[in-house]
């Protein structure tokens, strides 16, 4: 296999501007992005997509690659990373992976051996909309995985206790054990900055964002699309409030400051899930992302 590398960190921390910086230096890298929100077409400003000038410019994969009535999940992610990875190491290149969605991530680093299906169970479990009593359930039979959850998260509990009652085995049980951090071929890198500094910038891009159109992509994405969203679209930092002002719950500012006060407590579980990886190489940047290409280039194979 080619040298194939992650580039992972935090929300707003810089990894996209790194990557591009990094394959823009060296046309043997592709980028492939690990991202569950911006494999959606029609999901852009939100998600700050790569824009299509520099989709032109660098290789990009897996941006657009579902509609956002669809439910895409981590198997179907590595699926289609396979069939990408395939596809660039039979061109002599090599994948540079980019994002902060870490079940995703080691979906592909780690090929992990992921749950099946059970349509029957997960009916009866939708049908409950009390997600804290699905979660209080999930401890019950599977601890382990209820205690890598929020409590509120309600598509990872219903998801979660699905496969446990359909398989007859805990949700936490499938593959080598998300604890547990084998040997990879993939290099994984990530970057890290100060907390105080990292939240305004997810506050300054909350405030690009709804400057670039973000509630007019909401307001489409909610109201003229023939179908609704997906559970996982729908539930996508940024989107879920904003809906909500377009429903008519709540004032345009309390919508934005709600996605950004759960913005800023997702970047620190993602940072927290990252932490717990021994084979992540931390590069610490302040200010301008482009300030670390060069150390990130070092770690690179």
């Amino acid at each position: 296999m080619p040298g194939h590398a992650a580039l992972v960190g935090a929300t707003a921390s810089g990894k996209s501007a790194v990557a591009l910086a990094v394959a823009r230096s060296d046309p043997s890298w592709e980028l492939v992005t690990v991202d569950s929100m911006q494999v959606y077409r029609g999901m852009d400003v939100g998600t700050a997509k790569p824009s299509p000038s520099e989709r032109a410019e660098v290789p990009h994969h897996l941006l657009d690659v579902a509609d956002p009535w669809e439910d895409y999940d981590v198997a179907r992610f590595q699926s289609d990373a396979r069939a990408v990875l395939a596809d660039i190491e039979a061109r002599g290149r090599r994948a540079l992976l980019v994002g902060g969605t870490a079940l995703y991530l080691r979906a592909v680093v780690d090929d992990l051996t992921l749950p099946g299906q059970y349509p029957d169970v997960r009916a009866e479990l939708d049908a409950d909309p009390a997600t804290e009593a699905l979660h209080a359930r999930l401890a019950e039979l599977d601890p382990a995985a209820a205690g890598r959850m929020e409590p509120t998260n309600r598509r990872r509990v219903v998801r979660a206790l699905e496969v446990t009652l359909g398989s007859g085995r805990p949700f936490s049980s499938f593959g080598p054990g998300l604890d547990e951090h084998p040997p990879t071929p993939f290099r994984l890198v990530a970057l890290r900055r100060d907390w105080a500094e990292l939240d305004q910038r997810i506050h300054a891009r909350y405030d690009q964002q709804l400057a670039g159109g973000f509630v007019d992509e909401v307001r489409r994405l909610t109201t003229a699309a023939d179908r609704p969203l997906s559970r996982t679209a729908a539930q996508a930092l940024g989107y879920k409030e904003l809906a909500a002002h377009l429903a008519g719950a709540c004032a345009l500012g309390e919508a934005v400051e709600l996605a950004r006060t759960r913005t800023r407590r997702f970047a620190r579980r993602q940072e927290k899930w990252f932490r717990r990886d021994p084979r992540v190489t931390w590069v610490d940047v302040e200010g301008d992302p482009l300030t670390a290409v060069d150390e990130v280039q070092r770690h690179l194979p």
